[in-house]
């Protein structure tokens, strides 16, 4: 065979390998949920069904804030893939943002992000406009405690403002039209920033938990897991 004909021949080889490697992007050995605030890792049995062949975990992390989550996810995803299985993450609001501080590529090869928490910064300050508490007021007493329930933080401000998210994991986005803690122009920012495709629930909120938004979940992760069989 000439080697005009042996260059091309190896190109469509490399390529087709490379194409079936992305399709199956998201078929993992493991699959590890993280919750959201107040939530719980037994919420990883609804995903048991979605993934039949994979192990299903559910994360039962204790840290309330991202420099201990730091060290938290650290070590749990490190002897999760201690056996260099493939593991996709499915992350839940907070959950989401603490795993976008802690984790890379090294840690899971794919996420599928429900209701993300993607500037924690905005967050912060949305929350303390919503509170009445100005950026001196918080510097000066470190700590405010709010009518809604939530303990604004300087110490939390400062260091999301020194850290900030660089995510490059392969993503999808699941958000709800109607969540009130991150806007459609954050979480759009954020998919183009980061070339993770956003699907969007009409009416939905930032907590997906009635019937109607768990099969609307269900059918965004049966769409993604047959588009990369």
């Amino acid at each position: 065979m000439s080697l005009q004909k042996i260059v091309p021949f190896f190109v469509c080889v490399f390529l087709s390998v490379a194409l079936r490697r992305k399709r199956k992007v998201f078929i993992m050995k493991k699959v590890i949920y993280v919750h959201g605030k107040s939530g719980s890792a037994d919420e990883a049995e609804h995903y048991k069904k979605l993934f039949p062949q994979s192990e299903v975990i559910g994360f039962d992390y204790k840290s309330n804030t991202p420099w201990a989550a730091k060290e938290e996810f650290a070590r749990f995803f490190s002897e999760q893939k201690k056996d260099g299985d493939r593991a996709l993450l499915i992350a839940n609001s907070i959950g989401a943002f603490f795993s976008m501080m802690s984790l890379s590529a090294d840690d899971v090869d794919g996420a599928l992000f429900i209701s993300p928490i993607v500037d924690m910064e905005r967050l912060i300050t949305d929350m303390m406009k919503w509170a009445g508490v100005t950026e001196d007021e918080l510097r000066t007493e470190k700590s405010i405690a709010t009518a809604f329930g939530e303990t604004l933080s300087w110490e939390y401000l400062c260091y999301v403002r020194e850290h900030p998210v660089g995510w490059r994991v392969p993503t999808h986005i699941l958000y709800g039209e109607n969540d009130s803690l991150t806007s459609f122009d954050t979480i759009s920012g954020f998919s183009k920033k980061t070339g993770a495709p956003l699907a969007v629930m009409p009416g939905g909120e930032h907590w997906f938990h009635t019937e109607e938004q768990m099969r609307f979940l269900d059918r965004w992760v049966k769409s993604i897991m047959a588009k990369n069989r």
